[in-house]
């Protein structure tokens, strides 16, 4: 795919579920080499915005272009191979008793879990590549259920690379981390964000301490509606968090991370 090429398009986009406006005329846009961290309280709306751009919903009002492609005017299932996901629900539909490796390969077939398909040597190379890039290949024959939580996160983002997607998007990756576990794997997001050949990311998060050095750009939520969009020094300040979070908030950046105080 080409660095200047648009992944997402996303156009006065309005989401309305059971009477409640989850986002409002949404404007949202992301190129090929960006890597955007999403931002905002509970229930600004990340989540919601998150499916559209997966092509797992649609929109009330407005357009979505996933990939260049219009939802509502394409085949949602051709599609969505083409991205990677990781969120709790996606973590949740994983059988426990598989193994760490079979969870990573069984996305090659777009499966949840293994069946009777057969998987070539290529398959097991790069599920095992992927596997040790993200640390854990001496995971591999674990059971998924017995790892720990930081292990099936990796695990997990190896799945959601298995693809070789054109776009990847990580829904709260370090939640329920500790601190340790947490820093290595904003290690590991830091390089694949650096890596020229990593496909476009975005990142769901609650915390300004979970950006990885690396990522571009910021979109910053509250309630449904956008408070910030755009180059990540120029939407990520101190103004827009306390905007979003409701509360006087001091940003401040050392090192390419990020923290965030009340005033």
């Amino acid at each position: 795919m080409a660095q200047s090429e648009r992944v997402l398009d996303l156009s006065g986009v309005t989401v309305v579920r059971g009477g409640n406006r989850l986002l409002d005329k949404v404007d949202w846009h992301v190129d090929a080499d960006q890597r955007w961290v999403v931002l905002g309280p509970n229930g600004a709306g990340k989540t919601t915005l998150l499916n559209l751009a997966a092509a797992r919903n649609h929109p009330t009002s407005g357009t979505v272009d996933v990939l260049g492609e219009r939802l509502g005017a394409v085949d949602v299932f051709e599609l969505r191979p083409r991205i990677g996901l990781t969120t709790t629900a996606v973590a949740e539909s994983l059988p426990g008793e598989e193994t760490a490796l079979d969870v990573v390969r069984t996305a090659a077939w777009g499966r949840v879990g293994r069946w009777r398909e057969d998987y070539d040597p290529i398959d097991d190379e790069r599920a095992m590549s992927l596997l040790g890039w993200l640390g854990v290949a001496q995971l591999a024959d674990r059971q998924f259920f017995t790892l720990s939580e930081g292990e099936r996160k990796r695990v997990q983002i190896a799945r959601a690379l298995m693809t070789d997607p054109e776009l990847l998007m990580l829904d709260e990756p370090a939640a329920g981390l500790d601190l340790g576990a947490r820093e290595a794997l904003v290690s590991t997001l830091s390089g694949l964000a650096t890596d020229e050949s990593s496909p476009a990311l975005i990142l769901v998060t609650h915390h300004v301490e979970e950006i990885p050095p690396g990522f571009t750009h910021a979109l910053i939520l509250s309630a449904g509606s956008v408070v910030a969009a755009g180059p990540l020094d120029q939407a990520l300040t101190s103004e827009t968090l306390s905007k979003a979070f409701g509360l006087p908030l001091t940003l401040n950046a050392s090192g390419g991370r990020y923290t965030a105080v009340a005033v």
